[in-house]
């Protein structure tokens, strides 16, 4: 039998799944994609949580406790998303351990209320860190003007970051300058560089929706054959600079010191669009070294019938280059759609964090 996933293991793609909830953890399931579909990484994120929540009873004894202790909501909340987390950095721990740390990783996010507050940030990407304690996970920081700096101060602190909300060439540039700052801080404090690891998290397949709808909106030929091609090039282009980067002399420095490159991570790769092919984030952007973090949906799609595009990216970059161009030439500003993605990528965490606080208030009260 062809294993897809193995496939595209071995061209340097890491599975990860974009997903997690009590009931993947209890039930066994996560363990189940772990040691059968290759999946060696699992992201999380507020929305995903206030899913979790709403979706299911598992929560239903921790919540019991908690309402009988008095714990406040907020309080409540870190209890019940860190244990999750907790538990599934165990359930993925062969894969770390396969790994010699580089896989096996389990993101949890700030508060994405503190998006634009840096030192809050910091200091909650600190206690995150010790309240899950777990030395394969990943605190998952957004890459806002206020969050670079507080990427390189929790990287200083020798704890490894998930770099989230890229959608931009140019603030991807900037998230590799506030990894490659950190990792020379952390080795001024005397940490082991082998030990942090990082990801860089470029969203994709939203890039195309905000795209599309204005070239839809332009209505030509020449504009509506441009749909779908946004997301790609942009994250094809965004490979480019990290390959870029870490050849550069600053990075070689710091490799010789024992670090290891932040790698780019494949972001909201399921399609909006069902007239697109449904593994098309995934089959495009083939590279090595990258991590790609998918629905279970995605993972069971691209097993099924996903075609392994060595060499695509790479191949493809003058391409890439020429879609911006010709979304230039019709007047879509780059800039104003990578801002647009930004501030509403921050604001749909938000409402999603204040859904899942709401949840858990609701559920303390009722018992």
């Amino acid at each position: 039998m062809v294993d897809r996933l193995a496939d595209l293991s071995a061209a340097g793609v890491a599975v990860w799944l974009d997903d997690i909830s009590r009931g993947r953890l209890t039930s066994g399931g996560l363990d189940a994609l772990r040691r059968d579909q290759h999946v060696v990484g699992v992201t999380s994120n507020p929305t995903i949580f206030a899913k979790a929540l709403a979706d299911s009873d598992d929560y239903a004894e921790q919540l019991a406790d908690l309402a009988i202790r008095g714990v406040a909501v907020e309080e409540a909340t870190r209890m019940i998303t860190t244990r999750d987390v907790r538990s599934a950095c165990d359930v993925m721990r062969p894969a770390y351990d396969a790994s010699s740390g580089v896989d096996g990783r389990v993101s949890i996010e700030v508060d994405p209320r503190l998006a634009h507050d840096t030192d809050k940030t910091a200091a909650e990407a600190k206690q995150l860190w010790w309240l899950v304690d777990r030395q394969n996970l990943f605190i998952k920081i957004p890459a806002t003007m206020a969050g670079l700096p507080a990427i390189t101060r929790t990287l200083a602190e020798g704890i490894s970051v998930n770099v989230t909300l890229i959608f931009g060439l140019g603030r991807y540039d900037a998230v590799m300058d506030a990894f490659l700052a950190g990792l020379e801080q952390a080795r001024a404090n005397g940490h082991d560089l082998s030990s942090i690891e990082s990801v860089a998290s470029f969203f994709v397949s939203r890039v195309d929706t905000e795209v599309d709808k204005r070239l839809e909106r332009i209505g030509t030929d020449e504009a509506l054959a441009l749909r779908g091609k946004a997301a790609v090039a942009n994250a094809q282009l965004a490979y480019q600079r990290y390959e870029k980067v870490f050849a550069s002399d600053r990075w070689q420095a710091l490799a010789q010191a024992g670090a290891r490159p932040q790698r780019p991570l494949w972001a909201s790769t399921s399609t909006k669009n069902p007239d697109y092919r449904d593994v098309i984030y995934v089959e495009e952007l083939v590279a090595p070294g990258v991590v790609n973090t998918m629905p279970e949906p995605v993972i069971h799609a691209f097993a099924d019938h996903g075609e392994v595009k060595t060499g695509i990216v790479q191949q493809s970059y003058a391409e890439a280059q020429g879609v911006l161009d010709r979304l230039a030439g019709l007047g879509i500003a780059y800039d104003d759609v990578i801002d647009t993605l930004e501030r509403e990528g921050v604001e749909k965490f938000e409402a999603s964090w204040l859904e899942l606080l709401k949840s858990v208030e609701t559920q303390l009260g009722a018992r």
